[in-house]
Protein backbone atom coordinates (compact mmCIF):
# COMPACT_ATOMS: atom_id res chain seq x y z
CA UNK A 1 0.00 0.00 0.00
CA UNK A 2 1.28 3.42 -0.87
CA UNK A 3 1.46 5.50 2.29
CA UNK A 4 1.52 8.72 0.27
CA UNK A 5 -1.95 8.12 -1.19
CA UNK A 6 -3.37 7.25 2.23
CA UNK A 7 -1.91 10.41 3.76
CA UNK A 8 -3.15 12.62 0.92
CA UNK A 9 -6.66 11.20 1.10
CA UNK A 10 -6.78 11.49 4.90
CA UNK A 11 -5.59 15.09 4.88
CA UNK A 12 -8.08 16.07 2.18
CA UNK A 13 -10.92 14.41 4.10
CA UNK A 14 -9.92 16.27 7.26
CA UNK A 15 -9.83 19.55 5.37
CA UNK A 16 -13.25 18.83 3.86
CA UNK A 17 -14.56 18.73 7.44
CA UNK A 18 -12.43 21.35 9.19
CA UNK A 19 -12.84 24.18 6.66
CA UNK A 20 -16.67 24.20 6.75
CA UNK A 21 -16.60 23.71 10.52
CA UNK A 22 -14.24 26.68 10.93
CA UNK A 23 -16.41 28.84 8.69
CA UNK A 24 -19.52 27.91 10.63
CA UNK A 25 -17.82 28.75 13.91
CA UNK A 26 -17.63 32.35 12.64
CA UNK A 27 -21.44 32.53 12.80
CA UNK A 28 -22.46 33.57 16.34
CA UNK A 29 -25.52 31.31 16.55
CA UNK A 30 -23.55 28.21 15.59
CA UNK A 31 -20.89 28.99 18.20
CA UNK A 32 -23.48 28.25 20.85
CA UNK A 33 -24.64 25.11 19.06
CA UNK A 34 -21.22 23.75 18.11
CA UNK A 35 -22.63 20.22 17.88
CA UNK A 36 -25.00 21.37 15.14
CA UNK A 37 -22.11 23.00 13.29
CA UNK A 38 -20.18 19.72 13.58
CA UNK A 39 -23.09 17.76 12.09
CA UNK A 40 -23.45 20.21 9.21
CA UNK A 41 -19.69 20.20 8.61
CA UNK A 42 -19.68 16.39 8.55
CA UNK A 43 -22.47 16.36 5.96
CA UNK A 44 -20.74 18.99 3.87
CA UNK A 45 -17.42 17.15 4.15
CA UNK A 46 -19.04 13.89 3.10
CA UNK A 47 -20.63 15.57 0.10
CA UNK A 48 -17.40 17.26 -0.92
CA UNK A 49 -15.41 14.06 -0.61
CA UNK A 50 -17.92 12.12 -2.70
CA UNK A 51 -17.80 14.78 -5.41
CA UNK A 52 -14.15 15.76 -5.53
CA UNK A 53 -12.04 13.06 -3.88
CA UNK A 54 -12.84 10.14 -6.19
CA UNK A 55 -9.31 9.92 -7.65
CA UNK A 56 -7.45 9.97 -4.30
CA UNK A 57 -9.87 7.34 -3.00
CA UNK A 58 -9.28 5.15 -6.07
CA UNK A 59 -5.51 5.53 -5.67
CA UNK A 60 -5.70 4.54 -2.02
CA UNK A 61 -7.94 1.53 -2.59
CA UNK A 62 -5.81 0.36 -5.52
CA UNK A 63 -2.77 0.43 -3.27
CA UNK A 64 -4.64 -1.52 -0.61
CA UNK A 65 -5.75 -4.10 -3.19
CA UNK A 66 -2.17 -4.49 -4.45
CA UNK A 67 -0.90 -5.01 -0.92
CA UNK A 68 -3.61 -7.59 -0.24
CA UNK A 69 -2.88 -9.43 -3.50
CA UNK A 70 0.82 -9.55 -2.63
CA UNK A 71 -0.03 -10.89 0.83
CA UNK A 72 -2.32 -13.52 -0.67
CA UNK A 73 0.42 -14.64 -3.08
CA UNK A 74 2.79 -15.02 -0.14
CA UNK A 75 0.15 -16.99 1.73
CA UNK A 76 -0.20 -19.48 -1.16
CA UNK A 77 3.27 -20.89 -0.68
CA UNK A 78 3.45 -24.66 -0.69
CA UNK A 79 1.34 -25.60 2.27
CA UNK A 80 1.75 -28.51 4.59
CA UNK A 81 0.32 -31.67 3.03
CA UNK A 82 -3.11 -32.68 4.21
CA UNK A 83 -3.70 -35.93 6.06
CA UNK A 84 -5.14 -37.54 2.94
CA UNK A 85 -2.03 -36.69 0.91
CA UNK A 86 0.23 -38.15 3.57
CA UNK A 87 -1.83 -41.34 3.73
CA UNK A 88 -1.79 -41.65 -0.08
CA UNK A 89 2.00 -41.41 -0.12
CA UNK A 90 2.36 -44.10 2.54
CA UNK A 91 0.29 -46.64 0.60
Amino acid sequence: MRARSVIIYSVLRLLAFLVPFGLMMLIPVLREYYWLAAIFAALIGLSLSMLFLRKPLNDMTAGMADARAARDVDAKRPAQPTDEEVEDRLE
